[in-house]
C-alpha cells in the first residue's frame, strides 16, 4: 500500500511532462508549417494567364529544327538542349519571380550573328512590320531570329513546388513585374538589340493614340539602351500611318522630337522619315484607290 501511495505522484509528474511536450511539439510544427514555403500554402493558386501551350516541348523542339533548316548558316543547335534550358529556367520557380538571369544560359546557347544594316524594331505595328519583311526579306525583326522564331506566340511557366510545366495557369503579362514570359522577352529584345550593328531602323505606329513609344515599352526599356553606338551608325525611324486612319504623329510631333532626345541621350545618331515609301507601297496593294497611293513623290 506504501509502494502505491508513492508511485502516484511520479506516475503524475510524468504524465504531465509528456503533455507538456505533446503541446510544445504541436505548437512548433505549426509554427514551422505556417512558415514553410510547400505546396500547402497555397496549393491552388490561379494566375489571369493561360497555361503553357499545349506539347510545347514538340513545338519547341520542331521549330528549332525548322529554323536551321530555313538558315543554314547559324551552325547547328542542340534543340533538346533548348528546350531543356527553358525549363530549367522556370521549374520549381514562383512564376512571378522569373527574371532576365534566369534565361542567361538560354541566351548564351542560341546566340547568333545578326548581320548589319539589317535590324528592324518595331512598336504597335506587329502586323505591318512582318508583312513587309516577309514581302522584301531585307530586314530582321525580334521574330525572325533563332529565339524569336522558336517562342514566338507561346505561353509558359513551372510549377513553384514541383518539377514541370503549369498547363493550367500562368502569370499574363502585366499580372507581375517578374514573369516568365515577360523576362523571357526582355532578354531576348536585349540580345537582339546588342547584337545589331551599322543602320538599325524601326517602324512606329503614326496612327496610334498617345506617345508613338510608350515609355513602358521594350522598345524604350530595353531595345534603345542596349544599342551599342560604337558599332551602330544611326538609328532611323519610319512613322507610319495606318492608311485609312489618322495622321496624329509625324517627325516633327512633339512625341517624335521627345523620342529623338531620348535615342540621342544614348549617344545614338537619329534621323526620321514620314510614311517610308516601300512600307507604303505594300500598304496601297490591298487600298489601291486611297488618296495616298496616288502620289508620284518616293522616298
Amino acid at each position: 500500500m506504501s509502494w502505491l501511495h508513492a508511485s502516484r505522484p511520479a506516475s503524475k509528474q510524468l504524465w504531465l511532462r509528456s503533455l507538456h511536450i505533446l503541446v510544445l511539439t504541436v505548437l512548433v510544427l505549426n509554427i514551422v508549417d505556417s512558415h514553410a514555403p510547400g505546396p500547402q500554402k497555397n496549393p491552388n493558386k490561379k494566375y489571369n494567364g493561360a497555361g503553357t501551350t499545349t506539347n510545347l516541348r514538340n513545338i519547341v523542339i520542331g521549330r528549332c529544327y525548322h529554323y536551321m533548316s530555313l538558315h543554314p548558316g547559324i551552325g547547328d543547335k542542340n534543340c533538346s538542349g533548348i528546350w531543356q534550358e527553358l525549363v530549367d529556367a522556370v521549374q520549381r520557380k514562383d512564376p512571378c519571380k522569373i527574371t532576365v538571369e534566369d534565361y542567361k544560359h538560354l541566351a548564351l546557347v542560341a546566340a547568333q550573328t545578326i548581320p548589319c544594316n539589317k535590324t528592324l524594331l518595331w512598336s504597335r505595328t506587329n502586323e505591318l512590320v512582318h508583312r513587309y519583311t516577309r514581302a522584301t526579306e531585307n530586314f530582321i525583326t525580334l521574330e525572325d531570329t533563332f529565339l524569336g522564331f522558336v517562342f514566338n506566340g507561346l505561353m509558359w511557366c513551372g510549377k513553384t513546388f514541383r518539377p514541370g510545366m503549369n498547363f493550367k495557369f500562368c502569370p499574363a503579362w502585366n499580372e507581375c513585374e517578374h514573369n516568365s514570359i515577360s523576362s523571357f522577352w526582355k532578354m531576348t529584345s536585349a540580345a537582339f538589340a546588342r547584337a545589331s550593328c551599322g543602320l538599325v531602323n524601326m517602324m512606329l505606329n503614326g496612327s496610334a493614340d498617345g506617345d508613338i513609344a510608350r515609355k513602358e515599352s521594350i522598345l524604350r526599356t530595353v531595345e534603345i539602351p542596349n544599342m551599342n553606338p560604337n558599332t551602330i551608325s544611326e538609328v532611323r525611324v519610319w512613322v507610319i500611318d495606318d492608311i485609312q486612319g489618322e495622321d496624329k504623329n509625324s517627325c516633327n510631333s512633339k512625341s517624335l522630337l521627345e523620342l529623338q532626345r531620348y535615342i540621342e541621350k544614348h549617344k545614338l545618331k537619329y534621323s526620321c522619315i514620314d510614311n517610308y515609301r516601300p512600307v507604303q507601297a505594300l500598304q496601297c496593294s490591298e487600298s489601291p484607290d486611297h488618296a495616298a497611293c496616288n502620289r508620284c513623290d518616293y522616298q
